[in-house]
């Protein structure tokens, strides 16, 4: 008789412990969550010399996807994935916010943690990389996907209010994959290890500040030009009075690569050509009302070839400074807008001797 109560008992204990199990479940469970589909379109007249034989109309259309829901305990959770026009992934995420913990975020071509500051300075329309990429505008972005970025949340200290956003990726060669996959074997030869990036923003009153950090671990199994780790850097700062704001920031990017290249007089790729680059941006922005905003830039951006050496029969290679200079117009009307720049670029792909870039593009933009 005693067995058996004995037995009955420890049915009843193993039940209440899965109902215990079961209740602390729900209590993080999360509710039914909402999807939204949003959108863009936008038709642009380009011109300029060097530019698709002079002249070209084109199109662009996006659609967003995008899933949020919250849990009982108050943590938010959002899914987002745009495709374009080509029914092509433009990007994708999936970030967690813990309350009062900040949000950690996973993704394919989310731009990181990087792109709360590369070029981040007024403008009207578009970043000066737009017409012509500049080293500026790539720092950190081996880390867009293959990763894991955490944003804290804004802390207010003696009145400033303080951000800080971190980033690290296992394979940082900028290549996302599939769940459970790998990322794709580089095409050049060269390995990458692991990456990591550090940011942080600084706000008071109408003064914003941002200085943000990357290394990665570069591992060459070849013996000829052998490499050292990468460093890539960025600060801005920007003030908004009224309707007029200025901007200015500094870049640094650094590759890693020890070869050298033969002359000033050939076009340099960012990452590719060794070297050190260096980069420079002011602009002003001016709010005419509340529709209407012009923005004027300037940009230079210098190759350092790291080549030159005392001594007899060494090669002095000089310096390349890849200069831009933008206006831009842009104005609105609820969901459609209307927007214009012109650009001018002088030494193009840090090539000393190559002909100077114009570029002036017209967009018309409708949102939905």
């Amino acid at each position: 008789m005693n067995n058996n109560n004995k037995g009955k008992n420890m049915t009843n204990l193993k039940k209440l412990g899965l109902s215990a199990l079961a209740g602390s479940l729900v209590a993080v469970s999360a509710q039914a969550g909402e999807m939204a589909v949003t959108g863009s379109a936008s038709v642009t007249y380009v011109t300029g010399e060097k530019v698709n034989g002079g002249k070209t109309i084109g199109t662009d259309r996006d659609v967003s996807f995008t899933g949020t829901g919250e849990m009982d305990n108050g943590w938010t959770f959002k899914m987002s994935t745009t495709v374009t026009d080509a029914i092509a992934l433009s990007s994708s995420f999936t970030s967690l916010t813990m309350g009062s913990l900040g949000t950690v975020s996973f993704g394919t071509d989310t731009g990181g943690a990087s792109y709360k500051y590369d070029e981040e300075v007024p403008q009207a329309y578009e970043q000066i990389s737009d017409a012509n990429q500049t080293s500026a505008n790539i720092v950190g972005n081996q880390m867009d996907s293959n990763m894991i970025v955490y944003n804290s949340p804004s802390l207010d200290i003696a009145g400033a209010s303080i951000s800080f956003d971190a980033e690290f990726s296992p394979n940082a060669n900028g290549l996302g994959s599939g769940d459970g996959g790998t990322t794709a074997a580089p095409t050049d030869g060269k390995n990458f290890g692991k990456g990591y990036g550090l940011g942080t923003t600084v706000k008071y009153a109408g003064l914003t500040a941002g200085v943000y950090g990357s290394e990665r671990d570069n591992r060459d199994p070849q013996t000829v030009d052998p490499v050292r780790d990468a460093f890539e850097g960025v600060w801005y700062a920007k003030y908004s009075y009224g309707p007029v704001s200025i901007g200015y920031s500094e870049s640094y990017l650094d590759a890693g690569l020890n070869a050298t290249d033969a002359a000033s007089t050939a076009a340099k790729e960012v990452r590719t050509a060794s070297g050190i680059f260096e980069g420079e941006q002011f602009s002003v922005a001016f709010n005419l009302n509340d529709n209407l905003s012009l923005s004027y830039t300037d940009s230079s951006d210098v190759y350092d070839d790291q080549a030159a050496m005392s001594g007899a029969g060494s090669t002095v290679i000089p310096d390349v400074s890849m200069d831009t200079k933008a206006i831009q117009v842009a104005y609105s009307m609820g969901a459609m807008s209307v927007k214009a720049y012109q650009m001018s670029t002088k030494n193009p792909g840090y090539d000393s001797d190559a002909a100077d870039k114009d570029v002036t593009e017209i967009a018309l933009g409708l949102a939905f």
